[in-house]
C-alpha cells in the first residue's frame, strides 16, 4: 500500500461515473431545476457536452449562473464571432514534431496521450484539434524522438486528459518515459480528479509513485465550489503519495473575474495541498469570446489578489503566446499605449 489515505471508492468506479456523463442540454437542465425557456443554452453545440454527475452534484440548484455550469454548458454565444479569435491561435500545428508530440519549450516536450475528457469545458482551447492526427499505438513511437534528444528532461502529459487512459496503458506509458535515461521528470495535466475524484484510485496511485521520475500533477480548478470532500480525499491520496501538486485557471468572465473569488479559490486549493501555478488569460479560441477577460482588468483583479494573499498563494498571471519560449509573465508593463489599446475589457 503506497498511501494511508483511505480511498472510499473501487477502482473502477470513475469510469463508471465517466460512462454516465450528461451529454444533452436537457437532462442537465432538468437535473439542476432549471427551466429552458428564455435560456440562452444550445441544444445542439458543434462542440458537445459531456458533464460528469460527481461535477453536476456540486452545482447549486434553480441557478443558471452557477460558475460550475457556466463552464459546462453550451451557449448560443459559441456560435458568434469575433474578431481575432481563431481554431488554432496557439499554432500548434507549428509546434508538432511527429504525431502526438509538441515542442513549445526548451528541456521539455508535450505527448497528446489521449483525445477526449471527462468534461467538455466550453473555453476549451483545444476544442478545433485535429486529434485523428496524433493516434498512436501502445508502442507510443513518439517517444523515439524524445531518446534521441538528450536536452529534454522533462516529459508532459496532455490531451485531452491523460487520465483518461486506462491504468494499464498509462503504466505502459510511464514506464516507457521511465526508461529514457535523460528524462527525470513527468508532469501530468488534467483535469479528470477535478470533476470525477473517484480517478485518483489505488492502483493510479501505484503507477505515479512507483516510478524514478520525479511525479508532478497540474490540476485544472477555476472555482473554489469545484471542490468537496471527495475531491479533497483524492488530492490528500495524492499528496501522501509524495506527488507534487499545482494548479492552473483560465480567467473567465461570469465563472471567477472577480478577486473575493480568486482569493478564495487559491484559500481552498491550499487546504487540499495544491499549489496556485498559473492563471491564464484565456485563449482567443473561436468560439469562446464570451469567456474573454481584458488584459486591464486581468491585471487590476491580479493586483487585488496580491494585495490580500501571500506570495505563495498568489499564481502567476500568464498568457500563451505562439513562438515564445516561455508563457508571458503579465504585469502592469504588459499593457501598451493607451492610444493603440485594443484589448481593455473593463
Amino acid at each position: 500500500m503506497i498511501t494511508s489515505i483511505p480511498l472510499p471508492w473501487q477502482p473502477k468506479a470513475w469510469q463508471t461515473q465517466l460512462s454516465g456523463a450528461i451529454t444533452h442540454v436537457k437532462d442537465l437542465a432538468d437535473i439542476l431545476g432549471l427551466s429552458l425557456d428564455g435560456a440562452d443554452w444550445d441544444p445542439n453545440p458543434a462542440f458537445p457536452m459531456r458533464v460528469p454527475m460527481p461535477y453536476v452534484s456540486r452545482m447549486r440548484r434553480g441557478d443558471r449562473s452557477d460558475p460550475l455550469l457556466r463552464q459546462v454548458v453550451p451557449e448560443l454565444a459559441e456560435k458568434a464571432s469575433a474578431p481575432g479569435f481563431e481554431s488554432d491561435p496557439l499554432q500548434e500545428a507549428s509546434a508538432t514534431l511527429v504525431p502526438g508530440l509538441m515542442q513549445k519549450y526548451r528541456g521539455r516536450v508535450l505527448v497528446i496521450a489521449a483525445e477526449n475528457c471527462a468534461v467538455n469545458c466550453r473555453y476549451c482551447f483545444r476544442r478545433n484539434f485535429p486529434y485523428a492526427h496524433h493516434r498512436h499505438d501502445s508502442t507510443f513511437p513518439m517517444l523515439d524522438h524524445v531518446k534521441d534528444d538528450p536536452s529534454i528532461r522533462e516529459v508532459i502529459l496532455s490531451g485531452g486528459d491523460p487520465l483518461i487512459m486506462p491504468d494499464e496503458r498509462l503504466s505502459i506509458l510511464v514506464a516507457n518515459i521511465e526508461d529514457i535515461p535523460h528524462v527525470n521528470r513527468l508532469r501530468i495535466h488534467t483535469r479528470l480528479p477535478v470533476v470525477i475524484p473517484q480517478r485518483i484510485s489505488e492502483p493510479l496511485i501505484e503507477i505515479l509513485a512507483n516510478t524514478r521520475l520525479n511525479t508532478v500533477v497540474v490540476a485544472h480548478f477555476n472555482h473554489a465550489n469545484e471542490i468537496d470532500e471527495s475531491v479533497a480525499v483524492a488530492f490528500a491520496a495524492l499528496r501522501q503519495a509524495d506527488i507534487t501538486l499545482l494548479n492552473q485557471s483560465v480567467l473567465l468572465a461570469g465563472v471567477n473575474d472577480d478577486d473575493v473569488t480568486l482569493c478564495d479559490l487559491s484559500e481552498a486549493l491550499f487546504e487540499i495541498g495544491i499549489l496556485p501555478y498559473y492563471l491564464h488569460l484565456p485563449d482567443r479560441v473561436k468560439g469562446t469570446s464570451h469567456f474573454h477577460v481584458g488584459i486591464d482588468t486581468a491585471i487590476r483583479l491580479h493586483g487585488a489578489v496580491q494585495s490580500k494573499l501571500p506570495g505563495y498563494l498568489v499564481p502567476k498571471l500568464v498568457q500563451e503566446m505562439p513562438g515564445r519560449p516561455a508563457k508571458e509573465l503579465i504585469t502592469s508593463d504588459s499593457l501598451p499605449p493607451a492610444s493603440t489599446r485594443i484589448d481593455t475589457l473593463a
